[in-house]
């Protein structure tokens, strides 16, 4: 990386000063999670982890420029400035939209040889679309303290073919099952006594009977929440073992076909301008009291936070998915570390900073979700940020999510997504089915 570059296209962020990169709207990937594949194939960086550049400012990509997750990497810079107040930050705004728009910035600058410090990705399977730029970051940054505060699943999702190579820094859920409460009150229905997806639909039915409002707020305008509530009620039906068989190429193609026909049933019950409408305009339904339910992950209640006369366990409240207790559907975010580093100390210092229970409360405070860290004094979280703690604290399993690229490689991510969008043209539950057990081929 040449000193005119240096120079010339960065600037040193201070304290809580602006963001790299794209746009985000809802959720982790900033669109609600359909992330795109924005390049990747055979991009790499050298690979052997010699660190051969070096220069003192850390160049930190994401796709935080608003809104929460905007507040949340300021509290998050500006709390490891404070603790290193040697080390340097540096900007590079990405023109864009989202995820897609980040990783094709970075697969340039990994054609070019020219890695930034770290980025914004999620862990897991999506990995494997820069697998040879990472290095392994176990015992200088994953050294037993991390190994023994985080819980199997996020641990996991921090490898790459068994080796560390990033630190993820927050959890949003995805199996949550959000709700007004005063229009399941009116209609008679109590959430709490839901115990399996076909419950979900009855109640739905039950909702429209009783009641003007929508009972079940989905959006169809991007496969992505569809793909969320599939696997979801795939998990409810097909339990943990059935849900790791399908991530791993060994699905079984009735239980996936019976998952999608719940979401065929529950398709009766969505708005009438579904297939127009975004996330924000289905979850504003939910708050105005114009539905019952949505399906969402957790990301969905940082809106209730900012609405008046609108509290938590009194106008809204959630429950895990009916049928997936015990299970903490996983979406997160990530920073790796690539081998020739740019600043390979100070690149390491922060990612041991993202990894402790310090920065992770910074972080999520802010941004809504939870820290991954089992022993992070969540006190300062809002009350739902706590809830959801102490479920995943207590969860017998948290497995990967399918939609947000940490349960399947980025070439699978994309057959089940082009499955996903034919499926909302014919809601063929059969041959969808078919498509999604051969997505691995």
């Amino acid at each position: 990386m040449s000193q005119e570059r240096n120079t010339t296209r960065r600037r040193i962020l201070k304290g809580a000063a602006g963001t790299a990169v794209a746009a985000g709207l809802a959720g982790c990937t900033g669109d609600g999670g359909d992330g795109g594949d924005g390049g990747g194939g055979d991009d790499t960086g050298s690979g052997d982890g010699s660190d051969t550049m070096s220069t003192e400012a850390i160049e930190l990509l994401h796709a935080w420029s608003s809104g929460d997750g905007n507040a949340a990497i300021a509290a998050l810079i500006e709390g490891f400035q404070e603790a290193h107040p040697d080390i340097e930050f540096a900007e590079e705004p990405v023109n864009g939209a989202a995820r897609g728009n980040l990783d094709q910035v970075v697969s340039n600058r990994l054609q070019s040889s020219d890695p930034p410090s770290t980025f914004q990705t999620w862990p897991g399977k999506t990995l494997e679309k820069f697998g040879e730029a990472y290095a392994d970051i176990e015992g200088e940054v994953w050294n037993d303290d991390l190994k023994d505060n985080y819980l199997p699943g996020p641990k996991q999702q921090a490898q790459l073919d068994g080796t560390f190579v990033t630190v993820p820094l927050n959890i949003h859920r995805i199996n949550n099952l959000f709700y007004n409460t005063a229009v399941v009150e009116a209609a008679g229905v109590d959430p709490t006594s839901l115990s399996s997806p076909a419950d979900v639909v009855d109640a739905c039915a039950t909702i429209a009977s009783e009641t003007d409002a929508v009972p079940f707020a989905q959006q169809t305008s991007g496969a992505w929440s569809t793909v969320q509530l599939w696997e979801t009620v795939f998990l409810a039906e097909a339990g943990i073992d059935g849900y790791e068989a399908f991530i791993n190429g060994e699905g079984d193609v009735d239980a996936v076909q019976s998952a999608l026909e719940n979401v065929v049933a529950l398709r009766e019950h969505y708005p009438d301008d579904a297939s127009s409408i975004g996330f924000t305009e289905a979850n504003t339904m939910v708050m105005e009291g114009d539905a019952a339910f949505i399906h969402q992950g957790d990301w969905a209640a940082g809106a209730y936070g900012g609405a008046d006369d609108f509290n938590y366990g009194e106008d809204w409240s959630q429950v895990t998915y009916p049928g997936t207790s015990g299970s903490y559907l996983l979406n997160m975010d990530s920073f790796p570390y690539f081998a020739n580093n740019p600043s390979p100390e100070a690149t390491k210092t922060f990612l041991s900073y993202c990894g402790s229970a310090e920065g992770q409360v910074l972080f999520n405070r802010e941004k809504g979700s939870i820290p991954p860290r089992k022993d992070a004094d969540v006190s300062s979280l809002n009350a739902f940020q706590q809830d959801q703690f102490d479920d995943f604290t207590g969860a017998d399993n948290q497995p990967p999510s399918v939609q947000h690229g940490l349960a399947v490689a980025p070439g699978v991510a994309t057959n089940i997504g082009e499955a996903f969008s034919g499926f909302l043209e014919s809601y063929d539950a059969e041959a969808t089915a078919e498509d999604l057990v051969d997505a691995f081929n």
